[in-house]
């Protein structure tokens, strides 16, 4: 890719918004851009952190695996995020996973060395970063508090809610959500089982809130929802 393409793309992301066009060229000049083939994983826990990554096409999937086995999401990357970024606050081996989601995965990679010089001499990214870490650190807090002061089937729906929110497609009063994850994979998101999962989509169903099949889920009334 040429770096050209790459100043562009890397513009487009929210957390690099401070850095100026001689700036972004620098960083260009220090990625690659990955193509990342379904399933692959990333990084692993433990790994070194070496890198940062800003994901360009597709999804990622964080995430760690409990001491039984179990895996457990803690996000799903859109386009434009970055991951990997714990390493700007000092993590030298990372404690999740990123696992590439879907066939059409890329991803530009940069040196945290690099990055990290770019910080120092620039504080408005610096800023940035902290912004983006904050950002982080309260989704996990609303994640937590969601866990402890919600039941499953609430937690379910709220899933079901933000993802229409983020991804959700209108049609007249419907909203439709395509996505590429399992009943398990909504389950390991939110701290739920495969079963439940299973049960309050049935029954969401039964009830004509929602329609569902394997790649995706018409949202008869978010409000309704709700």
């Amino acid at each position: 890719m040429e770096n050209s393409n790459k100043i562009q793309l890397l513009a487009r992301m929210p957390i690099l918004s401070a850095l100026q066009p001689a700036e972004l060229e620098q960083l260009a000049n220090s990625t690659q851009l990955k193509r990342v083939n379904r399933f692959h994983f990333i990084y692993m826990p433990d790994e070194k952190a070496e890198f940062l990554y800003f994901l360009l096409k597709g999804k990622i999937k964080i995430g760690t695996f409990a001491l039984d086995g179990r895996e457990v999401i803690k996000e799903i990357l859109q386009p434009e995020q970055p991951f990997g970024d714990m390493a700007i606050a000092g993590e030298k081996n990372h404690s999740d996973f990123a696992q590439a989601m879907g066939d059409e995965v890329e991803i530009l990679t940069v040196r945290m060395s690099d990055f990290l010089h770019l910080m120092q001499v620039n504080s408005n990214l610096m800023f940035s970063c902290l912004q983006h870490l904050n950002q982080r650190l309260m989704r996990v807090e609303d994640r937590l508090a969601s866990l402890v002061l919600k039941d499953a089937r609430e937690r379910i729906i709220e899933f079901l809610i933000d993802t229409a929110g983020r991804e959700g497609r209108k049609v007249g009063y419907e909203t439709l959500v395509k996505h590429q994850l399992t009943q398990q994979e909504i389950a390991n998101l939110t701290g739920t089982s495969r079963q439940t999962v299973t049960s309050v989509l049935n029954d969401l169903r039964k009830s004509n809130l929602i329609y569902f099949n394997r790649n995706s889920i018409l949202i008869r009334d978010l409000q309704n929802l709700s």
